[in-house]
């Protein structure tokens, strides 16, 4: 497994935890979700978007 496909499935992973972290500070609601539910979604967005430029770069040099 190359470096780039490791890095893709951590991103994976990060995202995936930041956005079950957001669904569950919405469903709470509460003082934390006032303070930070605005910041869990702009840093999925960010994680997002990270990871899927590595699955692009993945796919052009490795296809």
């Amino acid at each position: 497994m190359n470096w780039l496909l490791i890095l893709i499935i951590i991103g994976i992973f990060i995202t995936g935890g930041i956005m079950l972290m957001g669904v569950a500070s919405m469903s709470q609601g509460g003082d934390f979700n006032k303070k930070n539910g605005n910041k869990l979604m702009i840093a999925r967005v960010i994680s997002q978007f990270i990871t899927l430029a590595l699955v692009v770069l993945y796919l052009l040099l490795y296809t």
